[in-house]
């Protein structure tokens, strides 16, 4: 974690991913790395799978899909939440691939996920795709494997508002 801080990975083009259960704290940190990036003078852009989708439907209607492609590799870091809370369409799913493609050991990344990567398959509705993503986001990078409880529910659980054993 403390070699993360050091920002050396967004200079060496490597990537960061963040896997646990919800409410472990994984947006917490990558937020926080990208602080310490943008302190460092490096630029960052975060998005939520959910701005992905959003905005590559968007794109499509415009017309101006190579334009957000080409944005969304330009930061030094990229920082993209909650991959795998929900799949992603065909559209987006394509699109996230050119974005990795073009960032590879060029432009690092951050990404949290609630999914393991066997899972990703489903995530991206294309085993082959996944693998690819994959293949390109682990070649440099260093995963967090972060387990407990969530943080959110942590209080409720001693207030006796929510019973211990639903989360499990």
């Amino acid at each position: 974690m403390k070699e993360t801080l050091t920002c050396r990975f967004i200079a060496n083009g490597e990537n960061r991913i963040l896997l646990g259960p919800p409410g472990v704290g994984k947006t917490h940190l990558a937020i926080s790395f990208a602080v310490e990036a943008i302190t460092k003078g490096y630029t960052a852009l975060f998005l939520t799978a959910d701005d992905l989708v959003a905005e590559c439907r968007k794109a499509t209607e415009k017309g101006t899909l190579q334009r957000l492609v080409n944005r969304w590799s330009r930061p030094d870091v990229l920082i993209v939440d909650e991959v795998g809370y929900f799949p992603f369409d065909e559209l987006t799913a394509n699109v996230f691939f050119q974005v990795v493609s073009k960032r590879y050991e060029q432009g690092s990344m951050i990404l949290t996920s609630n999914k393991s990567y066997l899972e990703w398959g489903k995530v991206f509705g294309d085993e082959v795709l996944a693998t690819a993503i994959l293949d390109r986001l682990l070649h440099h990078a260093i995963t967090f494997n972060i387990k407990g409880d969530s943080y959110r529910l942590r209080e409720k659980k001693k207030a006796g508002i929510y019973p211990a054993n639903l989360s499990n």
